[in-house]
């Protein structure tokens, strides 16, 4: 199992920034997938997930109304829009796969797998 992500960079407080993730080494459509992130000296935490077809979708408060996980299971890519871009969305994002196949959605970090580099986001004030 492995997951990639990219797309992250550079933005002023506002902007938007489209992340992606491609998956690879298992069945892509076979597990809910879930972005996260860690700031420097903090916990890694759940951003958002996605249910195994994309019918179900659960956001972490710190960014419910401004970014949005959708994916596209013929590419085996999750993509997660970040709109208003605030300062303290600041971290490295990772994708990863939930672990127990089949099951809707989890939201517990340690439940998922794969993680890969991730992507630095950086967002000036």
């Amino acid at each position: 199992v492995q997951l990639q992500a990219c797309g992250g960079g550079l933005v002023q407080a506002g902007g938007s920034l489209r992340l992606s993730c491609l998956a690879s080494g298992y069945t892509f459509s076979s597990s809910a997938t879930g972005w996260f992130r860690q700031a420097p000296g903090q916990e890694r935490e759940l951003v958002a997930v996605v249910s195994r077809r994309g019918g179900t979708t659960y956001y972490g408060d710190s960014v419910k109304g401004r970014f949005t996980i959708s994916r596209d299971n013929a590419k085996s890519t999750v993509y997660l829009q970040m709109n208003s871009l605030k300062p303290e969305d600041t971290a490295v994002y990772y994708c990863a796969a939930d672990s127990y196949i089949g099951r809707t959605i989890s939201t517990t970090v340690s439940d998922y797998s794969g993680w890969g580099q991730g992507t630095q986001v950086t967002v000036s004030s």
